[in-house]
């Protein structure tokens, strides 16, 4: 077991990994009824709810209509290194299929017209191919000469002109083909889609307290020992909005500031890091309080991009977080304890969080609340201060007056 090192944070006995409804406790037949019927409604409102972004990162838009579909072609790399892979397998074995029959078919159709095939037992005959007596031996030539086999068998002899042209031809298309499909799924092995699989996200995000201010907070963490070099992580807040104009904006996205001003966007991910979005007057949860939050509809999209070390191309892991995935008054369990000589990482809390003292009201409110709490502590000083500077002259003014009384009795008898 790991020790838990008491440098990290202090973490309550009993964590609270998320917010569960109230049950209803010994019901009666009405209010049980009511219950399923509150339940249902939620479970549909839940089905109802669509994300932008799945959890896994995939994005749920499709494209319809869309016309001018020879924009495709005019990339058709991309467009081949886009497909699944059974059509990608399937696009490289026509590509190689085809060039061998077409080709085959141009050396079988030189043969019947030179009359190749009506001398084939003819040995004083010189043949554009030596042995290619059909078809088939056609096709087979036209796969060793794009292939560069060479059994020896079928070979072109130095009469043919035409069969030398077309052999040139051949052996730069079959290069061209060579380079291009193999281009190909060499790309499309090695991108780095898989890598993010690795790249993980806290279940949920949670609202706090940090240095007396509400944050946003989630965290992220990667599971291999091979480092994502340049990591840096963006936030989305995907939300509806309507201008003042009347135009309804679907899905605008609004930027979240994870740190792009100090550079804490920029992340050094060896272990799991809790990401901080520090709500304040541009922050679009400024004026969103804790009861407001449950009945809003909004949806975070946060984006970890980075360079694969082992292979130097970039990464992009993407997760969201719903409303409901949203746990105000929460904090994050720690997962790094000391050990002997190194730091390690238990990912079995990752993403536990517990319940921590925090205010419902929204930040606007809370700062407020702050500043006019420091205005009475502003005024409230001087006024003691007066205070104090009034006590003490009148003390000074009754010392005089002591001291004059004291004074008189010695003027009197020296006189």
């Amino acid at each position: 077991m790991a020790k838990e090192n008491s440098g990290f944070s202090t973490i309550p006995e009993t964590p609270v990994s998320e917010v569960k409804p109230p049950l209803c406790s010994r019901p009666s037949k009405a209010s049980a009824r009511l219950c399923r019927e509150n339940e249902r409604e939620k479970t549909e409102k839940k089905k109802r709810r669509q994300r932008y972004v799945e959890k896994g990162g995939k994005c749920n838009v499709q494209h319809g209509n869309v016309r001018e579909t020879y924009r495709y072609l005019t990339d058709i790399f991309t467009t081949l290194v886009d497909l699944k892979w059974r059509f990608s397998l399937l696009v490289f074995t026509l590509a190689y299929a085809i060039t061998w029959l077409f080709f085959g078919l141009i050396w079988w159709f030189i043969a019947y017209c030179r009359g190749d095939l009506d001398h084939l037992e003819d040995h004083t005959w010189t043949p554009c191919v030596n042995n290619l007596n059909g078809f088939v031996s056609a096709f087979l030539f036209s796969i060793e000469t794009e292939t560069t086999i060479g059994y020896g068998h079928r070979v072109i002899t130095d009469k043919c002109p035409e069969g030398i042209i077309l052999l040139l031809l051949q052996a730069i298309l079959g290069s061209m083909v060579n380079a291009f499909m193999v281009g190909c799924m060499f790309v499309k092995i090695s991108q780095p889609n898989k890598r993010a699989e690795t790249l993980v996200f806290s279940s949920h995000a949670v609202v706090s307290l940090r240095d007396d201010r509400l944050c946003l907070m989630f965290r992220v963490g990667d599971l291999r020992s091979s480092h994502i070099v340049e990591a840096s992580i963006r936030a989305k807040l995907i939300k509806s909005k309507q201008t003042q104009e009347g135009e309804f904006i679907p899905l605008n996205q609004t930027d979240i500031n994870v740190g792009f001003e100090t550079g804490d966007d920029r992340l050094f991910l060896v272990s799991p890091l809790i990401i901080s979005h520090e709500i304040n007057e541009h922050s679009p949860f400024w004026e969103v309080s804790k009861e407001q939050l449950a009945k809003d509809e909004f949806e975070i999209v946060v984006i970890l991009e980075g360079m694969v070390e082992a292979t130097g191309m970039t990464c992009q892991a993407r997760s969201s977080y719903l409303m409901d995935e949203v746990l105000w008054g929460h904090r994050f369990m720690s997962v790094l304890s000391l050990e002997d000589g190194f730091y390690e990482v238990d990912y079995n809390s990752f993403h536990q969080t517990f319940e921590v003292p925090t205010p419902s009201c929204s930040a606007k409110e809370l700062a407020e609340a702050t500043a006019r709490m420091d205005a009475h502590l502003y005024w409230s000083i001087p006024s003691r201060l007066d205070e104090k500077v009034e006590e003490g002259t009148e003390k000074e003014a009754g010392d005089k007056e002591r001291n004059g009384s004291l004074a008189n009795p010695e003027s009197e008898s020296k006189v």
